[in-house]
């Protein structure tokens, strides 16, 4: 661009010597390069800083690593490489068989438990069945020890036989005593409930529902609209659930968005809503419409985190780029454009607006330099 200003000064300059006749000596000429000069220096520093531009961009997307919730070997992929996926396609299957058993057997188990709850009463019953027939032994031995005191105070019975009574009711109160323990004990154990339900019943359903829940984890499905791609993954892998061992990386449907990296000088430049021009190498020759969506207001070479040193003075020595979100207007259906593609974008502010032709004009040319190949 630079070049191109200076041949149209150059032509102008000439043409206005031949026009007006203006001799050519040692005053003109250094006039007019020094008038070049500031003239297209002037022009260049206003563009450069109204309307930045950056070669640093790309479309960017999400992707999930898909890690198993359970430890099985994978028996079903379903999935192709690279083919559109709904929410909820299933996306592979480990064996289920060793989590259906764990269900099974803790159904049996919830099972026992309950009929075992319902006893729980009869048993209480039949304790105070057995409490009441103490209760009347007792009852009978305590007053056969009360006559035999009597008859021995009146000399009837020997020592020996009232003591011999007297041993009986205590026997008889002791198996009382014991009746009322075993009904303590049958009532707690009626009572032991947790939200309605006995204890052993309450802990067995809780592992059902952990073992259902395993159960559910043996089959993977597609967490949102997308594909997966790269994908590695076949039957008789032992998957995992470890986070730092992915099985397949998800790539989401999402709205294409696209992130470019511009110098702190034209931060005051970049806003939301502004006019944007979007070149991609893949597309020589063509330039999109679009806007800023959105400035990110932190720069990632300046961030810390806690740790057991201090930051030292090279910490502070970054030059990092504004990271600018922004989006394409124009239609790129027809066009064949991966994921993560490169783009070089010129934001145009409503700043010195007359002097964005000249970016236009540049970005353009840089459009049709793509044809080129001047890498190595």
């Amino acid at each position: 661009m630079d070049l191109l200003l200076i041949l149209t000064y150059a032509a102008l300059c000439i043409a206005i010597f031949k026009v007006f006749k203006i001799p050519l000596n040692k005053w003109t000429v250094p006039t007019a390069v020094l008038g070049g000069i500031v003239l297209i220096g002037t022009l260049i520093l206003l563009m450069n800083y109204n309307h930045p531009y950056t070669q640093i961009g790309n479309q960017v997307f999400t992707t999930t690593p898909i890690v198993s919730g359970v430890r099985g070997r994978v028996i079903e992929v379903p999935v192709e490489p690279n083919q559109p996926l709904e929410q909820g396609d299933v996306l592979f299957q480990i064996d289920p068989v060793p989590y259906q058993a764990e269900v099974d057997k803790l159904k049996a188990q919830v099972k026992e438990a309950s009929q075992g709850a319902l006893g729980l009463e009869a048993q209480l019953q039949e304790k105070e069945g057995a409490l009441a027939k103490a209760v009347a032994e007792r009852d009978k031995a305590k007053r056969e020890f009360n006559r035999y005191q009597r008859g021995f105070d009146k000399g009837a019975f020997t020592a020996q036989q009232l003591d011999t009574r007297r041993q009986a009711y205590k026997a008889a109160q002791a198996t009382v005593d014991v009746a009322n323990t075993n009904i303590e004990q049958a009532q707690i154990a009626l009572d032991s409930e947790i939200g309605g339900e006995n204890t052993t019943v309450a802990r067995l359903l809780a592992d059902l529902r952990k073992a259902e829940f395993n159960l559910q984890q043996t089959t993977v499905y597609a967490p949102t609209d997308g594909f997966a791609t790269q994908l590695a993954l076949r039957p008789g892998v032992m998957a995992v659930p470890l986070p730092l061992a992915p099985v397949m990386t998800f790539v989401h449907t999402e709205e294409l968005v696209y992130t470019a990296a511009f110098r702190q000088n034209s931060l005051q430049r970049l806003k939301s809503g502004f006019e944007a021009e979007f070149i991609f190498r893949a597309l020589p020759g063509k330039v999109f419409k679009g806007e800023v969506v959105d400035v990110i207001p932190a720069i990632g070479e300046s961030q810390f985190q806690a740790r057991g040193a201090l930051l030292g003075t090279d910490a502070l020595r970054t030059n990092g780029r504004v990271l600018v979100k922004l989006k394409v207007n124009d239609d790129l259906e027809e066009y064949q454009l991966p994921m993560g593609t490169a783009v070089e974008v010129a934001v145009y502010s409503d700043s010195f607006s007359h002097v964005s032709i000249m970016r236009k004009v540049l970005i353009r040319m840089k459009s049709w330099q793509n044809y080129l190949y001047l890498d190595h």
